[in-house]
């Protein structure tokens, strides 16, 4: 084969590959889609029925906003649903057998200064029929924990809570308050909570996932439910199995440590979007996806989202991740009145099979 030959080779060869590149960062991009009617911070995804819903929203002076919305991606359309029978913020969500489970939260004490009071309100919401129902307390009050479904039982792990034996009656950036450990199970068939095995580290904020009916409990905040009180956002993953109620060992941990992001689950891999950090010199949110994949025990950066954001909704639908307005800068209730930080914004990334 002559020189000429040989380069003429190498050279398709390149071409070829570098369009088989192109292709899939092609695929990989970020596509915008309908905006969020609501633009609000602390709203909470969740897949049901090839459809998004999106729940929550926080007003000005920590004042839930109990939103409901229904997207449908045939028709690249939000409609608005009966909203949540007791608005609450930093709830947690997981959806078993077509309905979806709505988990703790805080709301605003009845009297006095604003602050987070934690609940214990659980909530089933029909899709199909937009309907709610009103279900058995959580044994514990706490807000800001995450759940997740595990052969038709919901379990609720972690969040914030005033201390044992404390006269505190809500959570407030300058009063003591504490993450908790706690995990707690639901099971629709016979509509009790029963408690399980703690997780071994207390935390809030956190993000959650399921693969191979174990699951995994990632980043967060320990120490307080506030940045602007001394609290540590954190890079750890914690694994749970609920068939034998034990917790493993350590999985790799996350490469950007952070807390207030939000988590889909596709095909075996765990996919983190956003976040939120603090210290003394900036205040500020995250654009990082990345993604975990358990049983290789392996993280893998994702493109970035065009914005940062946290206190996003996320869920995957079909093959697409969905990210869901929030806020573009970590100030809660630093904001002053005049600066707008929550965004409509509704993106998408199309996701690997592998």
């Amino acid at each position: 084969m002559t020189v000429v030959m040989k380069s003429l080779r190498l050279g398709i060869a390149a071409l070829l590959a570098t369009s088989f590149l192109v292709s899939l960062a092609h695929a990989q991009k970020w596509i915008k889609l309908a905006p969020f009617p609501e633009a609000s911070e602390e709203v909470y995804g969740v897949a049901a029925g090839g459809k998004l819903y999106v729940f929550g929203g926080l007003a000005p002076g920590w004042k839930p906003k109990g939103l409901v919305y229904e997207y449908d991606p045939a028709g690249d359309r939000w409609t608005k649903k009966n909203p949540m029978p007791l608005p609450a913020h930093h709830t947690a969500l997981a959806e078993a057998n077509g309905k979806i489970y709505v988990m703790g939260g805080f709301v605003l004490p009845q009297s006095g200064p604003p602050m987070w009071v934690p609940i214990d309100n659980a909530w089933e919401y029909d899709p199909a029929n937009d309907t709610w129902k009103a279900l058995p307390p959580m044994p514990t009050k706490r807000g800001s924990p995450v759940a997740a479904a595990v052969a038709g039982k919901i379990y609720v792990i972690g969040g914030a809570s005033i201390h044992p034996g404390s006269k505190e009656t809500g959570l407030h950036p300058r009063r003591p308050h504490r993450s908790v450990d706690t995990n707690e199970v639901y099971d629709p068939a016979t509509n009790t909570w029963a408690a399980r095995r703690t997780m071994p580290t207390a935390r809030n904020h956190a993000a959650i996932g399921v693969v191979n009916n174990k699951i995994y409990v990632i980043g967060g905040r320990i120490g307080a439910a506030f940045m602007t009180t001394p609290a540590t956002s954190i890079d750890l993953v914690e694994e749970y199995d609920p068939a034998i109620d034990q917790w493993g060992p350590l999985k790799r941990s996350m490469p950007t440590a952070r807390s207030a992001m939000s988590a889909g689950t596709y095909k075996g891999k765990i996919y983190v979007a956003g976040g939120e950090m603090r210290d003394e010199k900036i205040w500020g949110a995250f654009t990082v996806v990345e993604a975990l994949d358990p049983l290789a025990n392996r993280w893998s950066v994702m493109p970035s989202l065009a914005v940062p954001r946290h206190g996003h909704a996320v869920a995957v639908v079909g093959n697409r991740l969905h990210v869901v307005s929030g806020d573009v800068q970590s100030l809660g209730g630093a904001k002053p009145d005049d600066v707008q930080i929550e965004t409509n914004l509704h993106d998408a990334l199309e996701l690997p099979d592998k």
